[in-house]
């Protein structure tokens, strides 16, 4: 189950993502916003967060206009690692060698297109599961 989380400014990105999950099968829970009326993105990235932390979800996806504030305030929850990434290659490299729980990216910053690669990769890359980066991620968490 994936938690998805936007403010207004990512709101028009989360739409193409939703219907990219839909085609796909993918489950998801969607926690707002749901209107691109203005919004606080720490309430957004905090649901999306606990969601995962409490264990309801798996992975999450956060969307604000750069993707900066809204991974920052996800990266105050113990537990999550947040990856801001607007390339293919840097959402493959996350989660092989951070195990990033979260996905943030900004819609003012890239288009829907390179978005939904970037989605695709981050869900399908797995963890690598290499002891350097198990002890990597542990002084992270410590």
């Amino acid at each position: 189950m994936i938690a998805l989380g936007c403010d207004h400014g990512g709101y028009p990105l989360m739409k193409e993502v939703i219907a990219y999950l839909d085609a796909q099968g993918i489950p998801y829970e969607n926690f707002g916003t749901y209107s691109e009326e203005s919004v606080d993105y720490p309430v957004y990235a905090k649901k999306v967060a606990h969601a995962i932390v409490d264990g309801k979800c798996d992975k999450g996806i956060l969307i604000c206009g750069t993707g900066i504030g809204i991974s920052i305030a996800a990266n105050k929850v113990k537990g999550i690692r947040a990856a801001l990434c607007g390339d293919v290659f840097s959402a493959k490299a996350t989660r092989e060698h951070n195990d990033a729980n979260i996905l943030a990216m900004g819609a003012r910053v890239i288009g829907p297109g390179l978005a939904l690669e970037i989605v695709k990769a981050f869900l399908e890359t797995p963890f690598s599961n290499d002891e350097r980066h198990i002890r990597r991620i542990s002084q992270i968490e410590d």
